[in-house]
């Protein structure tokens, strides 16, 4: 999530500046990038718990030392909320907190799949060198497998205390989003109004392909709990106000001012004052554009407040001057790179696009809520509108195999950036998830020892 805004802010004048900040987005296609952002869980290699803040001083160290040590060893610039490093900053990528202290890298805006994925490797590189001597590791899944949201600590950020308080009166698992969950996520661009929708379409109608694809999160306590994502079904049960597929955007007259009036109908959480986190929960900003806030009447927002604001919706694909691709469950390197292949070949390239939208544009509402609600359980065994969902993985896995090809991006030693699809593709063509892989292993060659997992799913 998010830093606190930084630098001087203007006023909104009016509905068209909350429209423009997404519509500035628009971009010639030689100009797109891609944007890769994924989480994972600290813990102790002592007795695999997660890892405080600040940890008691005879024990291993803390994320404020991970933070502190790759700002010292590698030349991060720290960000402050207070007293407290909560976010670093480097040459276009920042490295923030969630939560329960889950580490999120959120990579710079890059041409290639080759550069994105260079950039992972080398932050877990850097990572895992300070981590270690902290007696720290990193794991990549997309719960967390043993731990409750109890026992999970709270990072030292006002937003989560808002948020979190909040959360509470919306669903029964919005602080286990928040603590226990972690994900991958893939930034994309687009050259037009009509551009957008259609990557959002394509991307909402596929989203739920993708949990299945990527499924990551079959542990829960230190067992099986019967999902293939259960991030996926977290999501389900955190705020129906700000989650879901966006029916809407199937909607003829869809574009930049239809999501703004979402948008503004989505209760606030919060506002940022000289340094301070002011609790705005459940008001509207429709009701603070017209200068009727209790918080802070006859006043206008901020452009930093929109902007905030934006970060505060959680639908399964986010607009804001981008494409926020947000269904995949988190894991290991490979999927970390996998992921943008896919989305960078299925949607950078038109002729992958096209056969995409041809693919799910007779799906309904229903087909679409049906496969979202069965997702998290069934994952690539489901089905949708006659199909299931396997083959049509399978299917618009080869789509995006074809838009890389077409891309022809080449690396240091390959011709294009189809490499990175490999893994996926391999874990298809097997029928089988990458929580399949781990309820293998739970059953058998771990014997269900949990802590296995701190081993072998360790970055």
């Amino acid at each position: 999530m998010s830093a606190p805004p930084s630098g001087k802010s203007t006023p909104i004048e009016s509905r068209d500046d909350l429209v423009y900040a997404l519509e500035r987005g628009n971009k010639p296609q030689d100009q797109w990038r891609i944007g890769t952002e994924h989480e994972k869980f600290g813990f102790s290699l002592l007795n695999h718990r997660p890892i405080s803040y600040i940890e008691p001083a005879d024990e291993q160290g803390g994320v404020r030392d991970l933070l502190q040590g790759l700002a010292l060893e590698y030349g991060w610039t720290p960000l402050l909320e207070g007293e407290n490093v909560i976010a670093l900053t480097k040459d276009g990528a920042n490295i923030s907190l969630e939560p329960g202290g889950q580490f999120e890298l959120s990579g710079a805006a890059v041409e290639t799949l080759h550069q994105t994925c260079s950039e992972v490797h080398t932050h877990l590189h850097e990572l895992r060198k300070v981590a270690q001597p902290l007696n720290v590791g990193m794991l990549g899944l997309g719960t967390q497998p043993l731990w409750t949201r109890d026992e999970m600590p709270w990072m030292p950020k006002g937003r989560y205390k808002i948020m979190g308080a909040y959360m509470e009166k919306k669903g029964q698992l919005g602080l286990d989003m928040m603590k226990a969950s972690a994900t991958i996520q893939v930034n994309l661009d687009f050259s037009s109004e009509a551009d957008m929708v259609k990557k959002l379409r394509v991307s909402l109608a596929l989203q739920s392909i993708v949990t299945a694809m990527f499924a990551n999160s079959p542990f829960s306590r230190g067992a099986l709990n019967g999902f293939q994502s259960y991030r996926a079904a977290i999501w389900q049960d955190t705020d129906p106000d700000r989650t879901g597929g966006l029916d809407f955007a199937f909607e003829d007259g869809m574009g930049f001012e239809r999501y703004v009036d979402y948008a503004l109908d989505v209760p606030m959480y919060f506002l940022y004052r000289d340094g301070a986190y002011l609790d705005a929960s459940g008001l509207s900003f429709r009701d603070f554009m017209d200068q009727k806030l209790p918080l802070r009447p006859g006043e206008m927002p901020m452009k930093t407040d929109w902007d905030d604001h934006l970060t505060t919706l959680f639908p399964d694909v986010r607009l804001k001057s981008f494409l926020e691709m947000r269904g995949a469950d988190g894991g290991p390197w490979r999927n970390i790179c996998a992921l943008p292949a896919f989305w960078v070949g299925l949607l950078y390239d038109s002729s992958a696009l096209d056969a995409a939208w041809d693919l799910v544009k007779q799906w309904t509402a229903e087909d679409r809520r049906l496969l979202a609600l069965n997702t998290p359980k069934q994952g690539l065994g489901g089905v949708v509108a006659g199909r299931s969902v396997l083959d049509i993985a399978r299917e618009v896995a080869e789509l995006a195999h074809g838009g890389l090809k077409n891309r022809a991006m080449s690396g240091r030693v390959s011709a294009d950036e189809t490499e990175y699809l490999e893994p996926l593709q391999e874990w298809l063509s097997e029928g089988r998830s990458p929580a399949d892989r781990l309820i293998d292993k739970f059953e058998n060659a771990w014997s269900g020892d949990i802590h296995r997992v701190f081993v072998e799913e360790a970055f």
